[in-house]
């Protein structure tokens, strides 16, 4: 088989989604609505919690809002593919993730069972007091999102050398019209 870019992204977009889809399934199986199940005390736990929100709960309850603004990226994503250097390993690799992640929960927003992106991993700490502190609980597509996301930028930080940056301004003193 030829793996092309096109290939290798929709595979690991693929992959990213059967994961997410699948860890989801398993915490709807094992792990009733706000339920916790505490894997190491006082550091880590899965959750079962729902968000309409984006990250951190920001603009939360507004989830067809969200699910339309990440169909809009889904669509702007695909349709600028070549942007992101996808011959490239870091492009590939980071468009498929994030691809990926996007449709995990763009799912779990459309589906009428749901509503609701599915949270399940949750790392805290116990203070003092008693009181937990704790990052925002999060899913595989969020990961694969972050991850795919900071690889761009990395990508975006290797594409040009800074004498070819330096050629396209010209030289000192000089600005281009």
């Amino acid at each position: 088989m030829n793996w092309t870019p096109h290939k290798r992204i929709a595979a690991l977009a693929g992959s990213v989604y059967l994961a997410d889809q699948f860890t989801k399934l398993v915490v709807l199986t094992f792990l009733g609505y706000a339920q916790e199940r505490i894997v190491v005390d006082g550091f880590f736990k899965f959750v079962h919690w729902g968000n309409t929100g984006a990250a951190w709960s920001m603009f939360h309850g507004n989830n067809a809002v969200l699910a339309a603004v990440s169909a809009g990226a889904l669509v702007l994503l695909l349709f600028n593919l070549r942007r992101f250097e996808p011959e490239q390993t870091l492009g590939w690799i980071a468009l498929g993730l994030v691809l990926g992640g996007i449709v995990g929960n763009l799912t779990d927003r459309l589906l009428p069972s749901r509503q609701h992106v599915i949270d399940f991993i949750y790392f805290f700490v116990t203070r003092r007091d008693g009181q937990e502190l704790g990052f925002p609980a999060f899913n595989v597509a969020d990961s694969a999102i972050c991850v795919g996301v900071g690889l761009l930028f990395l990508q975006s930080l290797q594409s040009e050398s800074p004498n070819e940056a330096r050629q396209k301004m010209g030289p000192p003193g000089f600005t281009k019209a």
